[in-house]
């Protein structure tokens, strides 16, 4: 996988989070990652090398606030973001692309994956027509509950999963944008698939 940023675009885009007010290091690698829309998460190993360059160089100063180091922008630091606001802007654009591939990208496999999921629950919805045609309506009825039950406890899992995913992820970083709507947009589909094969 290629770098996330060019040799030098990184200490450049941490200037540009610094110049809207001062920020400890994990402020600005949860900037970074809301910026990527969770795709990209630099480590500490990462970030906190980088901001002891630039303050080496005097572009960044360091306060002490209880436990936290606080990073602000200097004034040389100003100058220097206000010298490079065209590659600024490429990096941004650059950004900008990465994260609409990613976003098409996961577009196009969740579309995929519903054309899957509908043409099974299209094919065990007419394999459920075919029984009740050929007159097993005694039987299908008992199969029916324990089907029921089973389609319950299948909805019942799946969430109970999910939720743990969900929350063992939170405890590491926040939930992206992209998370929430990659479920919202499989639950929707899911959603119509199940109550279309419900209605066949």
């Amino acid at each position: 996988m290629p770098p996330v940023f060019a040799h030098g675009a990184l200490r450049l885009y941490l200037l540009a989070l610094l110049e809207s007010g001062p920020k400890h290091g994990y402020e600005l690698i949860k900037a970074l990652s809301d910026r990527f829309g969770g795709t990209y998460s630099p480590s500490a190993g990462t970030i906190y090398p980088r901001l002891g360059k630039l303050e080496e160089e005097g572009l960044v100063a360091t306060s002490t606030e209880g436990r936290r180091t606080n990073y602000s922008i200097t004034d040389a630091g100003r100058v220097e973001l206000d010298r490079r606001r065209d590659e600024l802007a490429a990096v941004e654009s650059d950004i900008s692309a990465s994260v609409r591939r990613l976003a098409d990208k996961l577009r196009e496999d969740i579309r995929s994956n519903m054309q899957g999921l509908r043409a099974d629950l299209a094919a065990t919805a007419e394999a459920a027509r075919g029984a009740a045609r050929a007159g097993v309506a005694a039987r299908y009825s008992r199969e029916g509950d324990l089907r029921l039950r089973e389609a319950e406890m299948l909805v019942q899992s799946f969430r109970d999963d999910i939720r743990v995913e969900l929350r063992r992820h939170a405890g590491q970083e926040p939930v992206s944008p992209v998370t929430l709507e990659t479920v919202r947009t499989v639950l929707d589909q899911a959603r119509i698939s199940i109550r279309n094969s419900l209605d066949g």
